[in-house]
């Protein structure tokens, strides 16, 4: 198990089948910086094109299609005490025909965001926020594998190679599981979020560069749909699609099939179990494919002796 530092010299703004910058073993991690969403890097200097732009591929050896990978979040931490953020929620999440009359033309708000402090203020335009604030809960906005047939997927949507889905439970002390689609998984990792709300309903969280420290592992064999995650708290499952209810659907039914392939519930369990237990969080509904997550309590799994395999 080996400790690698990367330094980027060159981004993507599609996840797909590029060349890898590292390749990397099982076991092994990763210290690298990602840039914000318009490409500025830990000096706030544009050194590639705007558009989520990720960091990598790093080719995971041995992942080969039907595996899964597994991805822990040792460190998501901003790099930069500048960030910003959009101003205005997307029209499509508010009724139809109502037009807010701004009195002013601010398209971005910047924000003072304190390392030491673990805060992010609002400096500028004039407004209320600026007298609190928020504490910092640094997130992956975009990440994922190379898709399935050669695709290149833009980074501003998502689908079962993962992509752009602004959930903000994917933090330090997550891990991630995703489907391998293509040998070495290629994975890619971007756009980190010092703080967002639910939704990422205007289109950002306070955009800003970070430090990145993960780790790989590889479950040999066993191919998932979707992709999944699990904290100290919950397991989840992940849907990505357009309308509301298709990207529901998807992280329900793999949040069915974790519980009875992996936890050894029976079929009629599992349904009586999600339909007075589970919870759904609401990862990105602004951009081509929203993000439903759909998660369950390992408490409660362990109270009803579901234990995983």
């Amino acid at each position: 198990m080996a400790h690698h530092h990367y330094t980027p010299t060159h981004y993507h703004v599609a996840i797909g089948p590029h060349e890898p910058v590292l390749r990397i073993a099982t076991g092994d991690t990763v210290s690298t910086t990602t840039v914000d969403a318009r490409g500025r890097d830990a000096s706030n200097e544009q050194v590639t094109p705007r558009g989520n732009p990720q960091t990598g591929p790093f080719y995971i050896e041995g992942a080969e299609p039907g595996d899964t990978l597994v991805v822990r979040f040792d460190r998501i931490w901003p790099n930069r005490q500048r960030g910003w953020t959009a101003t205005a929620i997307a029209p499509h999440v508010l009724d139809p025909g109502f037009n807010p009359e701004f009195t002013d033309q601010v398209d971005l708000a910047e924000w003072a965001v304190d390392l030491e402090k673990g805060t992010a203020r609002m400096t500028s335009p004039p407004s209320p926020l600026g007298k609190i604030e928020l504490p910092l809960a640094p997130m992956l906005g975009c990440f994922g594998v190379a898709p399935p047939r050669d695709q290149a997927i833009s980074t501003a949507t998502s689908s079962t190679h993962g992509g752009n889905m602004d959930y903000r439970g994917f933090v330090q002390g997550a891990t991630v599981y995703f489907p391998v689609f293509v040998p070495g998984a290629l994975l890619h990792v971007g756009d980190c979020h010092a703080v967002q709300g639910d939704g990422e309903i205007v289109g950002t969280g306070i955009e800003i560069s970070a430090e990145v420290t993960f780790g790989v592992d590889l479950i040999k064999g066993r191919q998932i749909n979707w992709p999944r995650a699990e904290n100290a708290d919950y397991i989840m499952a992940v849907g990505n699609a357009r309308p509301l209810d298709q990207c529901v659907q998807h992280a329900t039914t793999e949040m069915v099939r974790w519980l009875t392939s992996d936890f050894g519930l029976d079929a009629r369990t599992a349904h009586l179990l999600l339909g007075q237990c589970v919870q759904y969080d609401l990862g990105n509904i602004y951009d081509p494919a929203y993000t439903m997550v759909c998660k369950v309590s390992k408490k409660v799994l362990e109270e009803i002796g579901a234990v995983r395999k």
